[in-house]
């Protein structure tokens, strides 16, 4: 008979199994395209496979944040990851049905923002989505400054432009939308020789916001999130080795058993 501490060794092997791990992740690309797969008109026959696959991931998704759950050592740590949480939350709320129910719709939008389980599947993306988390209150500041440049060259470009195209330079929220245009470089230089035609040094206006805003503040944001980027990752690999070295309950169980046999042997030899 198995007991607790077995089984919950079991458990704990199965949801680090490389194996498991990857065909949870070919599950939820299925599960993304067959939420793709819906929005086309579709044969009768090909509408019932695919919600019989639908129910086949949602029941694989419940057992696979079981099998996690009650691999956890302490089953409240559980629910203090945050994505653990979110798993939950989605898998839960995909069990309502999607047909002939007032949350089918809930359902179906749930059903969309399975395949986000991917993030919590793979550490990498995990890292990645805590790295752009964590540089949000340093690029706080880089948005506000950036959001300043824009509002004054908006207002400048209303006041010196508006008389020459309203429909881009009309008022302050038009402007700053053209600005924005013009940072993408989505056809910025039509605009610039339109304003040049009445305005020839015109060019400077828009060479300088050029220079502030794709530039500058663009290379700002990207040096702060690499350094952000830089430090999860090297936390990641510190955990990486940290969680090799470390013993689990199971195996701490087995070492337990071989010291009592041994002594169990000397006593005999005794």
């Amino acid at each position: 008979m198995i007991d607790t501490n077995q089984l919950q060794a079991r458990f704990t092997t199965l949801r680090s199994n490389k194996i498991f791990e990857l065909f949870v992740v070919a599950v939820i690309i299925g599960s993304a395209l067959l939420v793709g797969a819906k929005t086309y008109d579709l044969h009768p026959v090909a509408l019932t496979a695919i919600s019989w696959l639908d129910h086949f991931i949602t029941a694989f998704f419940l057992v696979e944040i079981s099998i996690r759950f009650l691999g956890e050592e302490n089953k409240r740590d559980f629910f203090k990851n945050p994505w653990n949480v979110f798993d939950t939350m989605i898998v839960t709320i995909s069990l309502v049905p999607i047909e002939n129910s007032d949350m089918a719709l809930v359902a179906r939008l749930v059903r969309v923002f399975r395949v986000l389980r991917m993030v919590s599947i793979i550490p990498e993306l995990r890292m990645l989505l805590n790295s752009l988390v964590k540089a949000l209150p340093q690029l706080g500041y880089v948005l506000l400054l950036m959001f300043i440049i824009f509002y004054v060259y908006g207002a400048v470009g209303s006041t010196l432009f508006s008389h020459i195209n309203p429909d881009l330079w009309g008022d302050i929220s038009i402007s700053l939308l053209t600005l924005f245009r013009v940072m993408t470089f989505e056809d910025w230089t039509d605009i610039m020789y339109e304003t040049m035609e009445v305005y020839p040094l015109s060019w400077s206006y828009y060479l300088t916001f050029i220079f502030f805003t794709a530039f500058a503040f663009l290379n700002m944001v990207i040096g702060i999130v690499v350094n952000v980027m830089n430090d999860e990752n090297e936390k990641l690999r510190k955990q990486k080795s940290i969680d090799a070295h470390e013993p689990t309950l199971g195996d701490l169980n087995r070492q337990l058993e071989e010291v009592k046999q041994l002594i169990e042997r000397n006593s005999n030899k005794l």
